[in-house]
């Protein structure tokens, strides 16, 4: 099998892309570490796995994943999932996540709406709300949360004893981006302490974290998407704005301020030759004013999948124009981190989004004479609720799941 990277013989099929993140280590905090790897590479298999296949992924002893295993299924993280037969001496137990071992609940705030999930430990939506508003003030996301959260506990999609934290994902800078209609009240947002306002709302004392929204739809990606078998890629993410994040060999990497692959701020001009932001001419808010433009009133995705042909027809032109937008920023960040993929998610409908991917793919074609390695654009698996998914995973990436800060960590 050819590596499509460089087109070199494979020697076997790689089982996932998640690779140096599996490796064991001897490092100070190894159990915890350990641990975590042992956790990822029965996940990440995708497949009941034995314990043999995880000592080979890890590079773990067999006594050292004999113990970890026993330490997971005591606590119910991981479940026995029958034996392996055909081999010589005992069947081998097959294990399996315990998509009930641990949940989370992931909060996107955003200026046109704000939406909940609850997860299980496989990524799972257990429960889903979203609430389309423009502009929402503190009191008003708290109040939803609030609502929904007791609706969540009442309805037992999830066990409350099990649940380890909250996410939040929220643009930077929300309050101070200039928008259109952005009501001055909004500047509220940047003085608000988002974490306390949330966690004062809990109905049990877990931890809150928060992240940019593009930040945690990219860790989604990376830990319950696409990033499962693409170790390097980049995430932009259209919302009501132009986001991004960069995954690097199988990490999320921040940057100097933590806004890698943001390219919603990169200067374009517009059709009278103005200066604009990117994210002015490519975002939900951008599609809904082409179209008012045109006479057709659009304040939601859902709006988008119901228009006429005619309006259809004015998001064909406006998709054009997005790609040739985008084509000279991301074939840059193409060169500059040469990526396994680029995908794209958000909440514009899946369609849109995959012929947008189609036509930054036909652009990017036409480049291929002097730039020899162009990654493929495709639709994100986590598009619809990206942020707020990704957000319910920050609690799973911090106690659970595999990253470099858990290594560096002393309390």
């Amino acid at each position: 099998m050819a590596d499509e990277r460089n087109g070199s013989p494979r020697a076997e099929p790689r089982v996932h892309a998640l690779g140096d993140s599996l490796s064991g280590t001897n490092l100070e905090r190894a159990g915890d570490h350990n641990q975590r790897v042992t956790l990822q590479a029965v996940r990440a298999a995708g497949a009941p796995i034995t314990r043999a296949e995880i000592a080979d992924l890890t590079g773990l002893t067999a006594p050292a994943i004999a113990n970890i295993t026993k330490r997971l299924l005591n606590d119910g993280m991981i479940l026995k999932a029958g034996r392996q037969l055909g081999g010589r001496g005992q069947p081998a137990t097959k294990l399996v996540v315990n998509p009930d071992g641990a949940f989370s609940i992931g909060l996107n705030i955003d200026r046109d709406h704000i939406a909940i999930v609850a997860l299980d430990f496989v990524g799972q939506v257990r429960a889903r709300a979203c609430r389309e508003v423009h502009f929402a003030m503190p009191q008003d996301v708290i109040a939803f949360f609030k609502a929904e959260v007791d609706k969540i506990v009442a309805s037992r999609a999830i066990d409350i004893d099990r649940l380890i934290g909250i996410g939040i994902g929220i643009p930077d800078d929300l309050g101070r981006v200039p928008v259109s209609n952005r009501p001055d009240a909004y500047e509220i947002w940047s003085t608000v302490d988002v974490a306390s306002l949330v966690a004062d709302a809990l109905v049990v004392p877990v931890p809150v974290y928060v992240e940019n929204d593009a930040a945690a739809a990219s860790i989604g990606e990376m830990q319950f998407g696409h990033g499962l078998q693409t170790r390097s890629f980049i995430y932009t993410m259209i919302s009501a704005g132009l986001g991004g994040g960069l995954v690097i060999d199988g990490h999320y990497y921040r940057g100097a301020d933590g806004r890698s692959g943001e390219i919603g701020f990169l200067p374009v001009k517009d059709e009278n030759g103005q200066i604009r932001a990117l994210e002015d001419m490519v975002s939900l808010y951008a599609l809904y004013e082409y179209l008012r433009k045109a006479g057709f009133q659009i304040a939601t995705p859902d709006d988008l999948d119901n228009l006429p042909s005619l309006g259809l027809a004015r998001v064909e032109a406006w998709l054009d124009r997005a790609a040739d937008l985008l084509f000279e920023p991301l074939l840059v960040m193409n060169c500059a981190v040469n990526p396994e993929a680029h995908f794209i998610g958000g909440r514009m409908p899946a369609r849109f989004i995959e012929q947008l991917c189609t036509r930054i793919n036909e652009r990017m074609q036409g480049q291929r004479d002097r730039i020899k390695s162009i990654a493929p654009v495709k639709r994100a698996e986590l598009a619809e609720d990206a942020a707020a998914r990704g957000a319910g995973i920050l609690p799973f990436n911090d106690r659970f799941l595999p990253i470099r800060e858990a290594l560096m960590k002393t309390n």
